[in-house]
């Protein structure tokens, strides 16, 4: 059941409308938030239980770029062009990902819940870029240059073809989707409460994210496609891609919430984030206790426990400045006795 993961038995904000309505935001130079959450400014404004197609840029550069590296123009989207020609330089930075938004949510504030359900992803174009740089992704000092790749995408048979003899499944979703902090402009780079670039591949179409609102409106943007990840992310790409994402969202009011949570059909999903590991993890466990005690009455010793037979801890990335790991939780331990 929606929501059930972060209200059970509460109900939805009481100006949910009758009657949703669906939207579509586009991608353009006036529509994108280059290198940082926290634009106030929404492109688009909605209400609690409307629906947005939203359409996204990768992060594999400019359209003259993937060219010179044997894309054909025709197979990069028009927007690519015309959001790197037209942003102004002023807009841009300091992360390096173009995030389109944000979506303003009428009813959401500080202290509620923004439900958001991932229902559709379609990827946009037939490649997919991977890389990594100088001083960049988890083991700098053994790489120290260079190297780029280009994946073809079969988007019929939903594989990647990374090389001969090597075949990806392909998987997509959005490594960065989240909302405003309380006030200001921040990095894009390292996820935290705000959600953000989690880069987290549970997040497929079908899967529920639910994330602590911060600011009025909520200012949600997504963006920095992937067709697949590996859980580490270590050289810091996946197979980056354009995608075009069908949310809807749904404000809980006054729910007070640390962290991102998510809902999969298998999975009760934590998260933590910090620039230390060990405090990461600590983030996403704790978080599992806490909903495990408040959705699941149960102790929280037991929580504990429960967490430790049942609970996969997972790193999520290592590689954006504040490492991820979430805390997986399956649905099925939780069998439901019939009353007569």
């Amino acid at each position: 059941m929606r929501g059930s993961f972060v209200l059970a038995g509460v109900l939805l904000c009481s100006s949910l409308p009758l009657l949703a309505s669906d939207y579509t935001l586009s991608a353009s130079s006036k529509t994108v938030s280059w290198g940082h959450y926290g634009v106030q400014k929404a492109a688009l404004t909605v209400k609690s239980g409307d629906t947005v197609r939203i359409q996204t840029l990768s992060t594999c550069g400019p359209t003259d770029r993937l060219v010179a590296r044997g894309v054909k123009a025709e197979d990069i989207p028009a927007y690519n062009d015309e959001v790197y020609k037209n942003t102004p330089a002023a807009d841009k930075g300091p992360g390096g990902h173009i995030l389109t938004g944000p979506v303003a949510v009428e009813e959401a504030e500080p202290g509620d819940v923004l439900e958001v359900q991932i229902l559709k992803v379609d990827i946009d174009a037939n490649f997919a870029c991977n890389g990594f740089g100088l001083h960049r992704g988890f083991l700098p000092m053994e790489f120290p240059y260079s190297r780029q790749r280009l994946i073809p995408l079969d988007r019929s048979k939903m594989i990647g073809h990374f090389a001969p003899g090597i075949e990806i499944p392909l998987h997509p979703f959005f490594g960065s989707m989240g909302v405003a902090p309380g006030s200001g402009r921040i990095d894009s780079a390292p996820p935290f409460a705000h959600a953000g670039n989690m880069d987290n591949k549970e997040l497929v179409a079908g899967t529920t994210l639910y994330i602590p609102v911060a600011a009025k409106g909520a200012l949600f943007v997504a963006g920095d496609g992937h067709a697949g990840q590996g859980n580490g992310e270590v050289d810091i790409t996946a197979m980056e891609t354009f995608l075009t994402g069908t949310f809807k969202f749904v404000v809980h009011k006054n729910k007070p919430m640390s962290w991102p949570r998510a809902e999969t059909p298998t999975h009760y999903i934590t998260m933590g984030f910090s620039p230390d590991l060990k405090e990461a993890t600590e983030h996403a466990l704790r978080d599992m206790i806490d909903f495990l005690v408040e959705e699941k009455h149960m102790t929280r010793d037991d929580a504990y426990m429960l967490s430790s037979v049942a609970v996969d801890l997972d790193i999520t990335q290592l590689v954006d400045g504040n490492v991820g790991v979430h805390a997986m939780c399956p649905k099925n331990i939780f069998i439901t006795t019939a009353t007569k």
